[in-house]
């Protein structure tokens, strides 16, 4: 499984509950947006996930900048993936900054709000929301898998695309589908 986080926004603890505490520690690869804030929320991440891919974000202190890049791009299952934490330019730049890596998805932050968009011509944007600081939205976080994997939802299994997920609260509710076609 692929687990997405973003905008932890935390001192001391990464606050990491219920399901997506859950989610962190059952993932081969876990991606975090930006804004852990903190060293220490970082370091809790990194010591529960089996592997981290991170960006920093703009409220992360000068030492975790230090440590993470702004941007990034990893495989899961074989979907090319491009990370940043926001793009000036909304989606349209960030419907680029994916195309410009490759990438069939593209995971960024920011706005503290779970939302997943599929353009026609473009790859899938994805902003798990924040898990710990949701700032008057849904606190989420992003559960994705290969259509094959065991831990599928069933409503999910027959889907043709590359990867399918769903993004989901502390609590374990289901707040919304994540498909990212395959490719042509």
């Amino acid at each position: 499984m692929l687990t997405v986080c973003a905008d932890t926004h935390g001192s001391d603890s990464a606050e990491l509950t219920g399901r997506t505490r859950e989610a962190v520690e059952a993932a081969d690869l876990v991606l975090h947006a930006g804004d852990f804030t903190t060293g220490a929320v970082l370091d809790e991440f990194r010591d529960r996930a089996e592997r981290l891919v991170a960006v920093h974000g703009n409220a992360d202190t000068a030492a975790v900048q230090e440590r993470l890049p702004s941007a990034a791009t990893t495989t899961y299952a074989g979907v090319q993936i491009a990370m940043t934490h926001t793009e000036p330019g909304g989606t349209t730049a960030l419907s680029l900054f994916g195309r410009q890596r490759g990438a069939s998805l593209v995971v960024t932050g920011h706005t503290h709000r779970p939302t997943v968009d599929t353009p026609a011509n473009g790859p899938t944007l994805l902003n798990p929301g924040s898990h710990a600081e949701p700032r008057g939205h849904r606190a989420a976080h992003a559960e994705l898998w290969a259509p094959g994997h065991d831990d599928v939802p069933a409503d999910l299994r027959a889907d043709d695309a590359a990867l399918v997920g769903t993004l989901r609260s502390p609590e374990g509710e289901r707040l919304g589908e994540i498909r990212v076609p395959g490719e042509d």
